[in-house]
């Protein structure tokens, strides 16, 4: 059979066709990424940990002698004033009082007066570091006006004031709880020598002002002497206390901003670090790693009336914010990684390149990027790519310099 010049050219064309769809469906395409720009806005490293409410200062109401306790009607949250009648014991004393009870009993009451002078000493004390504080206030308001001393010296002298107040408050509650407490102490050794004087109940009063947290005894019944019957705290004098790393708790000093969130109303809370306590204890992780951890404590800055029915011993989620910058340029810390060349040189500190891929042109291209500091959502860098540069997210061992990509469609995902 004879093929014409024509079937000759219907031939050729259809296996030019053929050759181009094949290049075509074998040919790569481009991977499907995913993308975000960076951008400029504010950018916070923090330290987040678990941690807890409590009272600052908790006071426990126990039994100054042996007898039988008459049951408390006092429920937890109740609220009572210093002096209020909290509970009552009838004493349960042999006719003759042994010499031995009699000195534990003189002793205690010389104790108690011990503690009252050395709370009227605490006093004293605590007034001449008020007094110290207000007049160094002064010389450094009067410095700042002449520019000699900055804003954050007058913050930190306005911060010591205040813990000044707050230790003379401390102080003076002491001296008042002293006080029930030799008072307690008087009357238990009176009762004991006259057990037939006085054969009405004995009444114990709240030392101060607060909320029952917790009735330890509620029922009628005989007690020992120095048995807890019922916890007093004020709930408008709470902190928060948070167990952190000891690395971590070196960057916490007194001071640190800090955002209660996780507390169960809207909006996180204000607070400071206080203290960070010296001394570290050791507590097994989750998964049976032992840590060293320290406890820091924190004041809660908002008044209570935000904190709602914020209580004692309540969970709560710290954030303490080590770094913050304002308008600086952030990617997705997703999209940061180790620089495949390694190290950087020694003008760097010898500290790790890290590296980013940018979109550009339908292609990924590999830049070298600095990093000034990272969070568990963010990257800040310093230097390597401009506020609207495409990175690419979570980038795959795939990805390459150079490759052909483009972003990941909604229908992609």
């Amino acid at each position: 059979m004879r093929i014409t010049r024509r079937g000759w050219g219907w031939g050729i064309g259809l296996g030019a066709v053929a050759l181009g769809l094949l290049a075509w469906a074998f040919a790569p395409r481009p991977l499907p990424v995913e993308v975000a720009a960076a951008s400029v806005g504010r950018f916070e490293a923090s330290i987040d940990e678990e941690a807890r409410t409590r009272v600052r200062d908790r006071y426990v109401v126990s039994a100054p002698l042996s007898g039988r306790l008459a049951r408390i009607a006092l429920r937890e949250g109740d609220a009572v004033a210093a002096g209020d009648v909290v509970a009552t014991l009838a004493p349960a004393l042999s006719p003759m009082l042994d010499a031995r009870t009699e000195a534990e009993l003189r002793a205690r009451v010389e104790t108690a007066d011990a503690m009252v002078s050395r709370a009227r000493t605490r006093i004293a004390r605590a007034r001449v570091s008020v007094e110290q504080a207000r007049n160094t206030l002064r010389r450094d308001e009067a410095l700042a006006r002449d520019r000699f001393v900055s804003a954050n010296q007058l913050e930190n002298d306005r911060l010591a004031l205040r813990a000044a107040e707050r230790e003379l408050d401390s102080a003076e509650e002491d001296q008042h709880v002293a006080g029930h407490e030799l008072e307690q102490a008087r009357a238990a050794l009176s009762a004991a020598r006259n057990p037939d004087a006085d054969a009405d109940a004995f009444v114990l009063r709240a030392p101060v002002s607060g909320r029952v947290l917790r009735v330890v005894q509620a029922s009628e019944g005989m007690v020992a002497l120095g048995t807890p019957l019922l916890d007093i705290g004020d709930l408008a004098d709470m902190e928060v206390v948070a167990e952190l790393l000891t690395t971590d708790a070196l960057k916490t000093p007194p001071g640190t901003a800090v955002r209660i969130e996780r507390w169960g109303g809207e909006g996180p809370l204000a607070g400071r670090v206080r203290r960070v306590e010296p001394a570290a204890f050791t507590k097994v992780s989750a998964l049976g790693v032992e840590e060293q951890r320290v406890r820091v404590l924190i004041d809660l800055l908002d008044p209570p009336a935000r904190r709602g029915a914020l209580g004692d011993g309540y969970r709560v989620g710290v954030r303490a914010i080590v770094q913050a910058r304002e308008r600086v340029l952030t990617v997705p810390v997703g999209a940061v990684f180790p620089h495949p060349d390694g190290v950087g040189d020694e003008t760097a500190g010898g500290s790790e390149r890290m590296a980013v891929f940018v979109l550009r042109d339908g292609r990924a291209r590999l830049a070298a990027v600095d990093v000034g500091g990272r969070n568990g959502r963010e990257a800040w860098i310093l230097e390597g790519l401009s506020p609207g540069d495409r990175v690419i997210v979570y980038p795959g061992d795939e990805v390459v310099d150079g490759l052909r990509v483009r972003p990941r469609e909604a229908a992609d995902r």
